[in-house]
């Protein structure tokens, strides 16, 4: 990672989870930024994680958080129900927000917080952190050069099997449960990143469990001019997590996971011509922080590599999805 950035972020932190906690055991990667303060519904919980990690601020309330003054920008890493109104507290305070994906439940909670930050000229930014890793910019590299010829289908499955937990975060409707917001979103950002996030038709299959949500799903996204994207996913269903990028002279593939591929490799005329290798150490969310610090050290409201209107556009996209299933989430 680059230390050229004198720009060092203090972050706050809402949420004590386990993505929380990875986010924080990366950011000592970071070269600009470090973890300040943890906010969480107890102090007992608050000061268990920041004493695990090294935090010299721990605060009963996500509002006591907020409201730190030395704060820069606050990490939400609660469960996808609770983004919206948790992110909209950290903007009111005027702090800049990474949040978690999916960014909201549903479109027009998004929207909401759109227009406030705009509003505010405060920054937002999703954390959908597979973006900024160091495969996802050798993809953009190796198609924007001309390697693999014009794009024409892009191939992502990402499932694995949880535990049978109708409470868990995956599974539960309250908590917006289901593999669609968990996992599907990878690949569909994979398929944004490369098609844009506005296909023109979309057919869909999909299991729904006992509890409501999607256990598992098959998409195929039609972008027009014989572009398109196919995706599985789920949460109760093993799958092979590997992507594949074909175009018209060769091919790119992601040969381990999908979510945090650490190799990718380039075929022509089926003969792997390069492979790029990630040797980095760390997780990979340390990437998405120093994003939000190089982007405000740059007087930037929205990051270019992933612009709000892109992720507004997906979060569109997941809501026509679940329309087809007839999917809704209590409240909507």
């Amino acid at each position: 990672m680059s230390n050229d950035n004198a720009y060092t972020i203090k972050w706050g932190i809402i949420s004590t989870g386990s993505i929380a906690s990875q986010f924080v055991s990366d950011l000592i990667h970071a070269s600009n930024g470090v973890a300040h303060a943890v906010g969480s519904r107890s102090q007992e919980s608050a000061d268990e994680f920041a004493q695990k990690h090294g935090i010299p601020h721990a605060y009963a309330t996500y509002e006591e958080l907020v409201n730190d003054p030395a704060v820069d920008a606050v990490y939400i890493g609660t469960p996808h129900p609770f983004h919206k109104d948790n992110a909209l507290l950290a903007l009111r305070a005027g702090k800049a927000v990474l949040c978690e994906k999916p960014f909201t439940v549903n479109r027009a909670e998004l929207e909401e917080l759109i227009s406030y930050a705009r509003e505010q000229k405060l920054f937002l930014m999703e954390a959908m952190w597979s973006r900024f890793l160091p495969v996802h910019a050798k993809i953009r590299e190796w198609i924007a050069e001309g390697r693999i010829g014009e794009v024409r289908l892009v191939k992502g499955d990402l499932g694995f099997r949880a535990d049978w937990n109708p409470s868990s975060r995956l599974l539960d409707p309250k908590l917006g449960g289901g593999g669609l917001l968990d996992v599907g979103i990878y690949p569909i950002s994979l398929a944004s990143m490369i098609f844009g996030p506005h296909p023109e038709h979309i057919q869909s299959t999909v299991h729904i469990g006992e509890t409501g949500v999607d256990e598992h799903f098959s998409l195929l996204l039609s972008y027009g001019d014989g572009k398109a994207a196919s995706i599985n996913g789920g949460v109760r269903l093993k799958m092979l997590e590997q992507a594949y990028i074909f175009g018209t002279e060769g091919y790119i593939v992601i040969p381990d996971t999908l979510v945090n591929p650490r190799s990718v490799e380039l075929y022509i005329n089926d003969v792997q011509v390069e492979t790029f290798k990630d040797e980095r150490v760390s997780h990979g969310y340390a990437f998405e922080a120093e994003e939000v610090g190089r982007c405000l050290a740059e007087g930037l409201t929205e990051s270019p590599i992933l612009p709000l209107e892109e992720s507004l556009a997906i979060i569109k996209l997941l809501d026509d999805i679940r329309a087809q299933w007839g999917l809704k989430y209590p409240g909507e």
